[in-house]
């Protein structure tokens, strides 16, 4: 559907009392769907926010007392062994199918070129193969969880 006639749906939606539009045409299929006024965020939200940032300023430590330090993150040490990481951010499964056996297994000899891991990315499939031969030492990521792009997948040692 070309952008013009998409641009005249969208307007002659707009203009009336419809609130959802579907057209299926051979090249494609289009559903428009009008936003419901009632649940717009009021403009005047917008307007009532602070033009600068409030800065208030920490109590000063009382004398002969030490500050306790700041809580700081816990430290991670790096995956010992090849590291292999996700190439796109999708859902990550195991398995080549729902209910079915894993690709791997902790412990399990793989060589470079063997599924590890299925990664869903917008409804497609897509493998992914190891590219180092060893022994899987840890899997990183649980069965179904949403990962994202270089995330940490599997160690092989």
């Amino acid at each position: 559907m070309d952008l013009r006639k998409l641009k005249t749906l969208v307007d002659l939606v707009s203009e009336s009392n419809i609130s959802e539009l579907e057209i299926t045409e051979a090249d494609g299929k289009v559903r428009i769907v009008k936003a419901d006024p009632s649940l717009a965020r009021p403009a005047v939200a917008w307007a009532m926010a602070p033009a600068t940032p409030m800065v208030t300023a920490a109590p000063a430590p009382a004398a002969g007392v030490t500050p306790a330090p700041a809580p700081t993150a816990p430290v991670v040490p790096p995956e010992t062994g090849h590291v292999i990481r996700s190439p796109m951010v999708g859902t990550f499964y195991r398995a080549s199918s729902p209910g079915g056996k894993p690709l791997v297994e902790v412990g399990q000899a793989v060589k470079e070129g063997d599924p590890i891991c299925i990664i869903e990315a917008m409804k497609i499939m897509n493998e992914i193969d190891a590219d180092k031969a060893g022994t899987v030492t840890k899997i990183l990521v649980e069965n179904g969880q949403a990962i994202e792009f270089d995330q940490p997948l599997v160690v092989i040692e």
